[in-house]
């Protein structure tokens, strides 16, 4: 009867210091590497979903400057001292302290059908990397309300009109006359360079 027991005492025997050092290193590796996995998804993630942020926001703007160029009028405005102006379209460069573009456009929505006319006068303008737009109450005579802000981290800017069939950097103005088409090009922030044509009306694609 000693002997079995002795026998059973030797087999059920625990693990000795130096196993259980190496299985917690280990361990501890496995854990660490699992760790540095998650970090990374976490940062892809992050990375990933500030690229689509930028991405809605640029397709936003886009979007905004097509519908408004698409629906451009010949119309000139009275400024708010009664005086008017000159051109049916505004087409400077980003490097000048005017607007890149100011004119009348079509369609201006009126979900509470309040008794105001459905033109509307807007100016987009490039100010410290930043693209904004602003649109008056009335037509005429109204003072510009606050910019909003449609795209920020604009690092460089490029505009060209087209007229009589023949690109050129800026727009010879005109008050029954408005370009055939407008290209902006873009240098952004996350993106990289980026250029847009937009028709203008009565030109077909």
């Amino acid at each position: 009867m000693s002997l079995v027991r002795h026998r059973t005492r030797n087999t059920a025997r625990g693990f000795t210091l130096l196993e259980v050092m190496a299985a917690l290193a280990l361990f501890g590796l496995i854990a660490a590497a699992g760790v540095a996995v998650m970090g990374h998804a976490a940062d892809s993630q992050r990375i990933l979903r500030g690229r689509m942020d930028r991405l809605g926001e640029f397709q936003r703007a886009r979007a905004l400057l097509r519908a408004d160029l698409s629906q451009a009028a010949v119309r000139l405005v009275r400024r708010a001292d009664g005086s008017s102006t000159r051109d049916a379209f505004v087409g400077g460069r980003p490097d000048e302290s005017g607007p890149l573009f100011a004119f009348v456009r079509r369609g201006h929505e009126n979900p509470g059908a309040g008794a105001r006319a459905s033109l509307q006068y807007v100016e987009y303008r490039i100010v410290d990397g930043r693209l904004e737009r602003s649109a008056r109450a009335a037509v005429d005579g109204a003072a510009p309300p606050p910019a909003r802000v449609l795209l920020d981290g604009i690092t460089a800017a490029r505009v060209a009109y087209l007229g009589d069939d023949t690109w050129n950097d800026g727009w010879h103005g005109g008050a029954t006359s408005l370009p055939q088409a407008v290209e902006l090009e873009l240098e952004l922030d996350g993106i990289g360079q980026v250029r847009q044509r937009f028709l203008l009306p009565g030109v077909a694609p």
